[in-house]
């Protein structure tokens, strides 16, 4: 009988791993959205006559919007149809794009970063609720999802390459229009490969749930952006925590009682889900800032040229590629989740100890190198158990908002990392070199000096982070290997029949 359902799904779909590459690179667009302007933001601060002060916004309006309406775009999908709104998203997102590569002031790249943002977050959980519908067999859901991982785990360090690339030899707009080929691509791969059944038309949104949800969300992000600049105890960043609170207090007590709920309590309250959504936060709040602080050392401190400083990254995105598809995609089968999580964890905390050590003049061979490697192996095996055992045996009505409630973690974990951790640093910073320059000395090597400072600091708090992430996912995440039983999706594969 499953060997039927099989036959008829493979019939049924033909084309699946086509339609794997288009959903595939989708996300890959969309998660280096978020890191491949870095790179390029000193020409466009310049172009564009930003300040210092406003210059943050080119990346938190993007990471903003993304993570706050991220769970909007999940109910949409569900109810419009995840084709739909994956073909909505790939159009949006690409005029999007165009826009913010043709601005012409420092608030329209702002705004144009927003909308950008506003189709990630419905583009996101469509491509990811697509995989979770087309691959049910375990063996073929292994392989899939360990592409995934990997495109979602390397998505950052591949845009600091190519961001570096384009900056230096073509301008830093196309860190902004390279994105509107690739839509192109994704909107005729999937109005050709991709199938879905039609979304439900007659349901209606949670409003009240979308506008408490998105709201808390979108204040709890903002809060920790702010905090750099302003401080952790300025009372604008602390009414936006305590408004974050509230907000998603009373959208937690909406939900019981909402006739269509934005987020079905019952998603986060699956065990193995919540440990999965919570190990997928604490593990990109270390990573994303760790991005942000090697990008400084490499190009401020070793003054590397921003090709350089891309290529540089190349071995953590082949490790996670790696740590994806070659360990974690052969051994979910036979290994529970957290087999694969806890040890990834402890792998990648071991690495950003590593950089601890970093010094004015490390080697990169000899000290920089092992810890991406050690990083991206570790991160490899966690992305792709995360993505397979939140998304297992969800309900088709149930599969985008539950898609949509990774993304969240991962997308609100990486707003988070970059504001705490960034904070950590420049505070860290601060005080080592008020300390040091009284002494009297080199100015220019104290100042050099206080920088590594501050970033091996805020590493220390990235390693910890992560070390708790492994906690978590081997104390929460108790699903079997998928060889034996874990994870039974008998309610999917009718979405597809």
């Amino acid at each position: 009988m499953s060997g039927t359902r099989t036959a008829d799904r493979a019939e049924a779909d033909p084309h699946r791993w086509w339609g794997l590459v288009v959903i595939a690179l989708a996300q890959l667009m969309v998660v280096l959205d978020a890191t491949i302007v870095n790179i390029a933001l000193p020409s466009a601060q310049h172009a564009l006559h930003m300040s210092d002060g406003n210059r943050q916004w080119v990346i938190t309006a993007y990471t903003l919007a993304f993570g706050g309406l991220l769970l909007l775009g999940g109910r949409i999908a569900d109810l419009v149809g995840r084709r739909r709104t994956f073909v909505i998203g790939l159009v949006g997102f690409a005029a999007a794009s165009a826009l913010g590569g043709a601005a012409t002031t420092a608030g329209m790249l702002f705004g144009a970063r927003a909308l950008q943002g506003v189709f990630a977050a419905v583009l996101a959980p469509s491509a990811l609720s697509l995989m979770t519908t087309t691959f049910t067999d375990p063996k073929e859901r292994g392989k899939a999802f360990g592409i995934y991982g990997a495109l979602a785990g390397s998505g950052s360090a591949i845009g600091f390459i190519l961001g570096g690339l384009l900056t230096e030899y073509l301008d830093w707009r196309w860190c902004l229009y390279v994105n509107v080929p690739i839509a192109i691509v994704g909107v005729i791969g999937a109005l050709t490969l991709l199938h879905d059944r039609p979304g439900h038309a007659d349901a209606r949104l949670d409003v009240p749930g979308v506008l408490l949800g998105c709201g808390g969300l979108v204040s709890i992000v903002y809060g920790f952006s702010e905090a750099q600049p302003r401080g952790w105890t300025d009372s604008m960043v602390l009414g936006l925590f305590a408004a974050g609170v509230v907000l998603l207090a009373t959208f937690v007590w909406w939900q019981t009682r909402a006739p269509v709920p934005l987020l079905p309590l019952h998603i986060v309250k699956d065990r193995n889900r919540a440990g999965c959504f919570l190990t997928m936060g604490l593990a990109v709040i270390g990573m994303f800032g760790l991005f942000l602080f090697m990008t400084y050392y490499l190009q401020v401190v070793l003054a590397y040229s921003p090709v350089k400083t891309g290529l540089a990254f190349l071995p953590l995105t082949a490790s996670i590629i790696v740590g994806s598809t070659q360990v974690s995609a052969r051994l979910l089968p036979r290994l529970a989740p957290r087999a694969l999580m806890a040890p990834g964890a402890l792998l990648a905390s071991g690495g950003m100890v590593v950089l601890t050590q970093l010094t004015v003049d490390s080697d990169y061979a000899t000290h920089i190198l092992p810890a991406l490697i050690l990083m991206g192996l570790g991160m490899g095996m966690i992305f792709m158990p995360v993505f397979s055992t939140a998304t297992a045996g969800v309900a088709p009505q149930d599969s985008g908002v539950t898609s949509a409630t990774v993304n969240t973690s991962q997308q609100v974990g990486g707003s988070i990392g970059t504001a705490l951790l960034n904070t950590v640093a420049t505070t860290t910073s601060s005080a080592y070199l008020t300390a040091h320059l009284a002494s009297g000395g080199d100015r220019a090597l104290i100042a050099k000096q206080a920088v590594v400072h501050g970033y091996t600091v805020a590493i220390w708090w990235a390693a910890g982070i992560m070390f708790l992430a492994g906690i978590v996912a081997a104390l929460m995440v108790k699903a079997k290997p998928t060889a034996h039983g874990a994870a039974p999706a008998r309610p999917v594969p009718e979405s597809v029949a």
